[in-house]
């Protein structure tokens, strides 16, 4: 294996498809979501196509906007009867326990411990996800104590926007400049980042690199993973990114 030259310094995390497998928890929801009101065309595909499109990245909109965009979707409700619905999908009710409990870690902890010894000054996560979420999936795989930043959806805008990149850089006290990534999964992540100044990294999620695999295929060749690297981002790393560790520079 050829050695890598390290160039980055500090590490900011998107969480969902970069830190939490969600095809079963968050994607699950968009989908159920949609089916409930109608739109029963919506599939993984096709959420796979809006997220590709960008602007995408509050999954509570893009599920009102996907039913409102299907022929058969009811177009009588209103966005907050979607996140309702929604919520009541992944959080669970009295009656039936949410998708949120079928959520994994992707990467090892391992991983996330050996960049968080090497991000300077620490290390941050910036989510579309509300706060609340965020928190939990942390919690829940004990991860608290290795990051020092988290932008959540009610911090702001979301991304594509650059500000939630350049919030949690400040948040960490440091200047948003190339030598700060953004690990993300869609081109909303890699548009932000660049957009903020400074690099994006993508990766491709576990179950789009599984069906590139089953194709005899890279995992760079699925359609996000394309995409990220169309929009400018500097590497497609695979799940868990376990390669990310050697492109860090050694804290002096």
């Amino acid at each position: 294996m050829t050695a890598v030259e390290p160039k980055y310094q500090t590490v900011l995390l998107d969480m969902d498809g970069v830190l939490a497998e969600v095809s079963r928890s968050y994607r699950s929801a968009i989908l159920a979501t949609c089916h409930h009101y109608g739109a029963n065309s919506v599939s993984f595909e096709t959420i796979t196509d809006w997220k590709a499109r960008g602007n995408a990245n509050d999954d509570w909109q893009l599920s009102y906007n996907l039913i409102r965009d299907d022929p058969e979707g009811r177009n009588d409700i209103s966005l907050e009867q979607v996140t309702a619905t929604f919520e009541d999908l992944y959080q669970g009710t009295t009656t039936k326990e949410g998708l949120y409990k079928l959520e994994t870690l992707i990467p090892a902890r391992e991983t996330l411990e050996k960049l968080r010894k090497r991000s300077t000054p620490g290390m941050g996560i910036v989510t579309g996800r509300p706060r609340k979420d965020c928190m939990t999936f942390l919690k829940n795989f004990n991860l608290e104590d290795l990051f020092d930043a988290h932008y959540c959806m009610e911090d702001g805008p979301s991304k594509p926007d650059p500000y939630p990149v350049r919030r949690c850089c400040e948040l960490l006290g440091v200047e948003p400049t190339k030598s700060v990534i953004l690990v993300g999964d869609t081109p909303d992540d890699i548009q932000a980042a660049i957009s903020a100044g400074i690099t994006g990294v993508g990766v491709t999620t576990p179950e789009a690199a599984e069906m590139q695999e089953a194709k005899g295929k890279h995992h760079s060749s699925a359609k996000l993973s394309v995409i990220m690297k169309e929009r400018g981002a500097d590497v497609v790393l695979p799940p868990g990114f376990v390669e990310l560790v050697d492109f860090m520079k050694h804290p002096n």
